[in-house]
């Protein structure tokens, strides 16, 4: 499904609408947008919004060159990082991955990390927290 300003998930009507089933009380998105090629933004079923800064899920990608892996109890360290070109940071298109993640295409190319539901509302929990000691900080100082 290709990314333009908006895509939304919701039961399924036709080929570019998807089915999301919920178990077990997680959360799931019922909107995903994209803003500008800065930030993503979901809006999820328990009525969070959350926005996720494109260069963040970039740098976050759950994919094994990044965070490397774990084969048969041995962990393999991923790659030395690389300095990415602006276009590593921009949207490309989004794609289901079943009724559980999105897997994002960057224009670089790049394609290997599957952000699930639970990583991406972990993720948007660690953003909260961010933002929150941000605030308290530039409060208090």
């Amino acid at each position: 499904m290709l990314v333009s300003s908006c895509w939304i998930l919701f039961n399924y009507k036709s080929s570019s609408q998807h089915q999301i089933v919920k178990v077990n009380e997680m959360a799931v998105p019922t909107k995903i947008k994209l803003h500008k090629q800065e930030h993503l933004e979901i809006t999820w079923d328990n009525k969070k919004i959350i926005k996720y800064p494109l260069k963040f899920l970039r740098d976050e990608s759950p994919d094994a060159g990044n965070k490397g892996e774990t084969i048969l109890w041995k962990h393999y360290a991923p790659p030395p990082k690389q300095q990415l070109k602006p276009e590593a940071y921009e949207i490309e298109n989004i794609e289901m991955v079943g009724n559980y993640a999105i897997q994002i295409k960057w224009k670089d190319g790049n394609n290997f990390g599957i952000y699930s539901w639970e990583l991406l509302e972990q993720y948007g929990e660690y953003l909260q927290v961010r933002e929150n000691l941000h605030q308290d900080y530039d409060h208090h100082h």
